[in-house]
């Protein structure tokens, strides 16, 4: 039960967040930071179990038809990443209040990386591979807005990651399938346990491939890297926590948590071994060409995510331990940088090491705490990421897929980290080093400092001591290891292989920092390919592509849009007769009333193609939905009649509101012009009646409608099959069109001009211009509108077992809220029919009856008697059917309001004209600029005063 309690948590806190940050402001972040870390030690209340070799676990049922729980697992492995995640999270929230200022966006950004973490919490958690997939899917997502935080400089950059990892994720829904189709089980302990299985499966490889495929676009390896530097325009604590601790772990995590599958297969080790040490030295590489303090971090980033990736790829237990054991030094060290970056640059308004020099007298404790992680960074004793990195080196001289495959892995390694060595040395040097070009500097606040340098002075102490790590980090890689025991770790072992390498390393990379200058202008020179760029311009390719295949659609002329539809049609007509050779006889379905409405349609039909006037085109084509209705009706389809119904006058309202702002009658158009236009709506009418006439009337009651007509009332205690099947049956698909509804309301409000118009005083239309409705339609309206309000709610009362429901009972809600606007002349809306709670307490209804359910472990919707309501005939179904209710009632009343007011409202006046100010948000965040010098003077003057 602990480990749902901390995602709850987690999840309350998220919520929590923009509420706190209205009474706290910045100061929220200690809240927060002290919410994590009672996560935590909910969570530390199952460590003795765990390093016992056990582990907690929950479950419930979710999808009980697939088979799929909600299971919950702490085991080593998610014992060390929830470390991870919590304790930098911690360390992430108390730096953000002295960092982010008062802004008013800060709330939601709080709410966000909380939100980030509970995620990510269930990612390392999930004992299913659904609900990994689920919980990787929402890291994605709240990485996405969180870059998106940074304003319109972020739109490419976010756009980049959230593409790359989406397709990620897809790589991995469709690992996950086939895990579950080859095991036949989502329950990821089951799958990690069935290994030879899974091999022998000839989905194996494909599997592996699209696992690895979701970690390196998670953990932004070559040749998808880009994306994670251009992020780095997101303010620095999303940096320090989702690019540097957390989110490009979830790659890291992916890849330890399967390895049991894969572990000693040539071509998994392969794989990952060659592109982690080609992005380890193509990251370091980049990472010793760039001048930006944070840009050097990004590409450092992809390069130790790299060596990660390698030694897992490796998969002894040597190799598996030192990947855990850098996975956490590498959370330490990088963590600590990114933070001091973001003080640097709040100090100083840059974070260009060509601008910045000497900081060291000015700010001594910034820059031995800076020394100090970049010493762990570097692999120099007696840090812990020297211990890591001796690990490290280790482990990949043990890479065996081919015979000269260790040495090369090594030497690669050497490689990668002698350049880490070269442009860890450049940020403390660049920002510290030189002549004092800054000297009215100051150090910045112990509480703005403090969360920056415990990460950095734990690196220091757990390298001698490494004892306090070896419980936690030798049982995390035994979950993982598949054959071999797991050694302990030490601070030093003698001589080996491994210091040699590591003496190289520091050799070669002190002359790289030597011969700085000569080095810098060879790196410059060089023209590498500008992954962002190419990526850029084959999204825009695709975006063009898709305009020219959409054009037609958007042409004004009917022949574009009729054209291809019966193109289609006649194939598919002819391929389907070819195919099945012959039709079954129809079935005397035939009434004698039928004629006398196909008369009347065809009478209505054409009216509405020879008359000019647009008024009479839209009665008459009312009055054809009208007789489909009554067709509707006299086959016996009720609801689908009333719906119809009421759907026609609703259209012939909003209708109206469109005409008001278009010319009374039709232009004339050419013969030419008249004749195609003639020829192909007659070859569609006959293309849509042959189809009609094919593929109805020629089979009896089917199986599932059989079934439906017999169990309806048993099951749900309703007569109206129709409505049964909507709110009972089939309430899922039910509940995603009523949310897509309830989106289309708030996207008109929008797209037409954001918030609905304001009631006035005494209800006269709140803007100038407006006129009344005429005395006819707003006496019919004292008369009529109070009844109707009656017969929709009984609509919806009685829908179970009659004609009605919630969608018929809201339609008539609309042609109420319509009647009123068009007779008052558009005035505001009253408050209890704005848009947003409509929308918002739909969705809460409609979510929250499904969400009850479960958790009775029923399926999602599974209706049920409500305590005390049943009593009086309420339950769970038309508690649902309300919420349907209220969202399609949300869309009417918005487009009756937005179109409405876009009618009646006048041209401004020349006096009214004002000149227009630049959004807000369209600069970037302060003190997280691009890389560089970006921000005017006038830019960088807050940040000491944000700073203190």
């Amino acid at each position: 039960m602990i480990l749902l309690v901390a995602l709850v948590a987690m999840a309350v806190l998220a919520v929590a967040a923009p509420l706190l940050y209205r009474r706290l402001g910045r100061d929220t972040g200690y809240l927060l930071a002290a919410g994590f870390a009672g996560v935590g030690g909910l969570l530390a209340t199952g460590a003795p179990t765990v390093l016992d070799g056990g582990a907690v676990t929950a479950s419930w049922t979710w999808l009980p038809s697939l088979q799929v729980s909600f299971a919950l697992r702490l085991d080593g492995l998610a014992g060390l990443f929830c470390l991870i995640v919590l304790g930098v999270g911690v360390l992430i929230m108390a730096y953000s209040p002295r960092y982010m200022g008062d802004s008013s966006r800060n709330g939601v950004v709080y709410g966000l990386l909380t939100l980030f973490a509970g995620a990510m919490l269930g990612l390392v958690l999930a004992a299913d591979v659904v609900l990994l997939y689920v919980f990787w899917e929402l890291t994605t997502v709240c990485s996405f807005v969180l870059i998106g935080t940074a304003g319109q400089v972020a739109v490419k950059p976010g756009r980049r990651a959230l593409l790359i990892t989406a397709a990620g994720g897809l790589a991995l829904l469709l690992a996950v399938i086939m895990l579950s189709v080859v095991v036949g089980t989502t329950d990821l302990a089951t799958i990690l346990a069935e290994r030879d299985q899974v091999l022998a499966s000839p989905l194996a490889w494909p599997i592996g491939a699209l696992i690895a495929t979701a970690a390196f676009t998670k953990s932004a390896q070559l040749p998808l890297h880009f994306w994670l530097p251009g992020a780095m325009v997101a303010m620095t604590p999303v940096s320090a926590y989702l690019h540097a601790a957390t989110m490009v772990k979830a790659g890291i995590y992916l890849l330890m948590r399967t390895t049991p599958l894969f572990a000693d297969q040539p071509a998994w080790s392969a794989l990952l071994i060659t592109v982690g040490l080609a992005s380890a030295v193509a990251g370091a590489f980049m990472a010793l060409r760039e001048h930006d303090l944070k840009a050097i971090l990004a590409h450092s980033t992809v390069s130790q995510l790299g060596l990660l990736i390698a030694v897992i790829g490796v998969g002894t237990p040597v190799a598996l331990a030192a990947a855990m054991l850098h996975t956490f030094a590498h959370a330490l060290f990088k963590a600590t940088l990114f933070m001091l970056v973001g003080i640097i640059d709040k100090e100083t308004g840059s974070r260009d090491i060509r601008e910045l020099s000497g900081l060291r007298r000015v700010m001594p404790v910034t820059a031995t705490v800076t020394g100090l992680a970049a010493l762990s960074m570097a692999g120099v004793p007696p840090m812990l990421g020297f211990v890591s990195k001796e690990y490290l080196f280790q482990g990949l001289l043990q890479a065996d897929f081919a015979p000269w495959a260790g040495a090369v892995a090594g030497a690669l390694g050497v490689t990668a980290s002698a350049l880490t060595f070269a442009y860890g040395m450049r940020i403390v040097y660049g920002a510290f080093g030189g002549p004092t070009r800054q000297p009215d500097l100051y150090e910045p606040s112990a509480a703005f400092l403090a969360p920056a340098a415990l990460p950095a002075l734990a690196g220091l102490a757990l390298g001698p001591g490494i004892d306090l790590l070896n419980p936690m980090v030798t049982r995390a890689a035994a979950d993982v290891v598949y054959v071999g025991a797991v050694p302990d770790f030490s601070f030093w072992h003698g001589l080996s292989p491994e210091v040699v390498m590591s003496a190289i390393t520091i050799a070669v990379g002190s002359l790289l920092f030597l011969r700085r200058k000569p080095v810098d202008r060879a790196l410059q020179r060089l023209r590498l390919p500008d992954g962002a760029a190419l990526f850029d311009r084959t999204h825009d390719a695709v975006l063009a592509l898709g305009s020219a295949v959409g054009r037609p659609d958007r042409a004004t002329a009917l022949a574009a849009h009729l054209a291809r539809p019966v193109i289609v049609l006649v194939v598919l007509g002819a391929v389907g007769l070819t195919a099945v050779g012959g039709l079954p006889a129809r079935l005397p379905t035939d009434q004698p009333l039928d004629w006398p409405v196909l008369a009347l349609l065809a009478l209505a039909t054409g009216g509405t193609v020879i008359t000019r006037s647009a008024l009479a085109a839209l009665g008459l084509v009312g009055i054809v939905g009208l007789v489909v209705a009554v067709w509707f009706l006299l086959a016996g389809a009720a609801d689908v009649a009333l719906t119809l119904l009421l759907v026609e006058v609703l259209t012939a309202v909003v209708a109206v509101l469109v005409l008001r702002s278009l010319p009374p009658r039709f232009g004339r158009a050419g013969r030419p012009g008249a004749v195609l236009a003639a020829g192909l709506g007659i070859a569609f009418g006959v293309a849509a009646a042959t189809a009609t006439f094919a593929f109805t009337g020629r089979r009896g009651l089917s199986e599932t409608g059989a079934w439906f007509l017999e169990s309806a009332e048993p099951e749900t205690g309703g007569t109206n099959v129709v409505n049964t099947i909507l709110v009972d049956f089939r309430g899922m698909d039910t509940m995603g069109e009523a949310i897509v509804l309830g989106a289309a309301a708030i996207g008109l409000l929008v797209l037409l001009g954001g918030e609905p118009t304001q009631r006035g005083s005494g209800g006269a239309p709140t803007q100038p211009g407006q006129t009344d409705g005429g005395l006819v339609l707003q006496v019919a309206g004292r008369v009529l509108i109070p009844g109707m309000a009656v017969l929709s709610a009984y609509l919806l009362w009685r829908g179970h077992d009659e004609p009605g429901g919630g969608f018929i009972a809201a339609l008539v809600g609309g042609i109420a809220v319509g009647l009123h606007q068009v007779g008052r002349g558009f005035p505001g809306l009253p408050r209890l029919l704005r848009p947003e709670p409509l929308v918002g307490v739909g969705l809460l209804l409609a979510l929250g009856t499904g969400t009850a359910a479960a958790l009775q472990g029923d399926p999602f919707l599974t209706p049920f008697d409500v305590p005390v309501l049943s009593t009086v005939g309420i339950g769970s179904a038309l508690l649902f059917d309300l919420g349907v209710y209220l969202l399609v009632l949300a869309l009417l009343v918005t487009a009756f309001d937005r179109l409405g007011a876009g009618a009646v409202r006048p041209s401004p006046s020349p006096g009214d004209v004002r000149p227009s100010v630049p959004a807000a948000h369209s600069r970037p965040a302060p003190g997280d600029r691009p890389h560089g010098r970006h921000g005017a003077a006038a830019e960088a003057l807050p940040t000491r005063r944000a700073a203190s």
